[in-house]
């Protein structure tokens, strides 16, 4: 039997596995403590604190990049606005541990709406509660194992930094959780320690303990029980494939020469050395979300005008594409006034929409993007989310030219835009797919219901056709910078399909380097129409693999 994932750390790891399980109970709903209020936020205070201190010091035992994610974990233990959530709580009587959970949770679903990168921080958030949970009620939190006879493959439903980063190679074979993505801390110390991970790996939580696997974490698979010639194959396919990724370096472009710039998607200037090293060539994404959230006031223009400026600086060769705040409706910022409870979120007021409802943080946010980019204007390209029509189009572009901010563009990610890119074109400079809400509109299905996730499969004929749509013969340069550019045979097809750049994770940029480089345009073209040629999205990807054998040859 074979377990399917995401393979964000490459390499061959195989061993008995170890099943951890989280058991910190949720305190109950309706919990009240006895004695004065003031009593109960000094416990609930002293426990965050108690918390924030250990992850900080199993990060300066850890080091690395190790020490610099758990201060960051520490510091939401010390986030301001939490606290004060907690003491109101508690000042309606809610005990300290039902406090802090109500607390973390407003930030938990807030990171879950925003998906992407800020959504692959949740397990982080999720983790500082428990702990903190823990130490209010002296309840055990659990932990992994620090020594063993031989290397655990460590199985997760998803790991919390602190729960790794003291274990060693010694210790562990590989890593492999039901979640997390490319961007999750999993994957990030994974890749920090060498050893393979796959994530997003349905199942992997029922597998028996101490049942033996291998990890490919190249490839992104968990066999169980695997043979002595499936492990030797599997070594023999691991070691090629990363000589064939260390030898595509360079600018990207296919076999016979076509350029197809290769670009990551980051949430601040914390991703910039991981994209750097990586061979990003710029920025096709820049998720400013992250200056935004779990915050009670917004960011002053100088913070902005820092943020912006400071990957713009990383990159003095590439351009940087800088999404405007994409928030509201499912992704409610804590300083805006509530515009009342709406019965489709997805729908709603967000993006754009709410960019234009609150006047006041649309010109500060694009009066700062001037700021950083003044000197570097060639460079410094911004877009809006979520536009539909030709006229919000307009209405953004004619914003940022009165802001000084030259190369204006929008995101295509409603079938709307999609079908109408023509007309998008003739009104803006460039344009952006995000493929992760087009097929969320497409086929009407929410991103965030994991019981519709195979109807977000980027695979899938319609919404090949829908890209094509977009890209079409404007004239005006389209990229993709939803995580669909990430799967090397994927990025083939679009290119194929005529996309101008590529936009991704910074740890997929090398296969899809190296995927680029090992077929000519036409192949890509003919994978691009093998796929539209297809009924499903496992038909499109079968077919394209198909016409794109140099994957193989390569191991991806």
């Amino acid at each position: 039997m074979t377990i399917s994932g995401v393979g964000v750390s490459p390499g061959i790891g195989q061993g008995p596995v170890y099943v951890l399980t989280v058991s910190v109970p949720e305190p109950p709903e309706g919990a009240t403590y006895e004695g004065e209020a003031d009593q109960e936020k000094a416990r609930a205070h002293a426990a965050l604190e108690q918390v924030a201190g250990e992850l900080e010091a199993r990060g300066v035992r850890a080091g690395g990049e190790a020490k610099d994610v758990l201060a960051a974990q520490a510091l939401m233990a010390r986030d301001p606005g939490l606290a004060i959530g907690v003491d109101a709580l508690i000042e309606t009587g809610t005990a300290a541990p039902r406090a802090v959970y109500e607390s973390f949770g407003k930030y938990r679903d807030l990171l879950v709406a925003a998906g992407g990168y800020m959504g692959q921080r949740v397990v982080d958030v999720e983790d500082v509660r428990d702990r903190t949970i823990a130490v209010l009620t002296g309840h055990p939190v659990p932990g992994v194992p620090t020594t063993a006879a031989e290397p655990y493959v460590l199985v997760a439903r998803d790991l919390a930094p602190a729960d790794t980063v003291l274990l060693t190679r010694d210790v562990v074979a590989a890593f492999v959780t039901e979640q997390g993505g490319p961007t999750s801390h999993t994957a990030i110390l994974a890749r920090a320690m060498g050893l393979p991970a796959v994530v997003a790996a349905r199942g992997a939580t029922a597998l028996r303990p101490g049942v033996r696997v291998l990890v490919d974490g190249g490839l992104g698979t968990v066999t169980v029980e695997p043979s002595e010639q499936q492990v030797a194959d599997a070594r023999r396919l691991s070691a090629a494939r990363a000589r064939a990724l260390d030898a595509a370096t360079g600018p990207g472009r296919t076999a016979d020469g076509h350029p197809v710039p290769l670009l990551a998607n980051i949430g601040g200037p914390a991703d910039v050395q991981a994209a750097v090293d990586s061979g990003a060539e710029g920025v096709g994404l820049y998720r400013t979300e992250f200056l935004f959230l779990d915050r009670a006031s917004p960011p002053t223009r100088e913070q902005q005008r820092d943020a912006y400026r400071a990957v713009l600086e990383a990159f003095p060769q590439g351009k940087v594409v800088v999404r405007t705040l994409d928030a509201g409706a499912d992704k409610p910022l804590a300083f805006l006034p509530a515009t009342g409870r709406e019965p489709n979120p997805a729908l709603g007021l967000r993006g754009l929409r709410m960019f234009r409802a609150f006047p006041e943080v649309m010109t500060d946010q694009l009066q700062a993007l001037a700021d950083a980019g003044a000197g570097m204007s060639d460079r410094l390209q911004v877009m809006a989310p979520m536009v539909s029509t030709v006229d919000e189009a307009t209405w953004f572009v004619h914003e940022c030219t009165v802001k000084g901010l030259g190369s204006v563009g929008v995101m295509i990610e409603v079938p709307a835009a999609a079908l109408r890119s023509k007309d998008l074109a003739a009104t803006v400079g460039f344009l952006s797919i995000g493929t992760n809400d087009l097929a969320q509109y497409a086929f009407a299905a929410d991103r965030q219901v994991g019981a519709l996730s195979a109807l977000q499969d980027p695979w899938h004929p319609a919404l090949l056709d829908l890209i094509a749509a977009a890209v079409g013969d404007h004239g005006v340069p389209c990229g993709v910078c939803g995580e669909a550019a990430a799967d090397p045979a994927l990025a083939c097809v679009l290119v194929g399909l005529g996309a101008a750049t590529l936009s991704m994770s910074p740890a997929a940029l090398p296969a899809v380097r190296a995927g680029l480089a090992a077929h000519s345009l036409a192949q890509c073209r003919r994978a691009a129409a093998m796929a539209r040629g297809q009924v499903t999205a496992a038909g499109a990807r079968n077919a394209a693999r198909a016409a794109l054998p140099g994957l193989a040859d390569l191991g991806l």
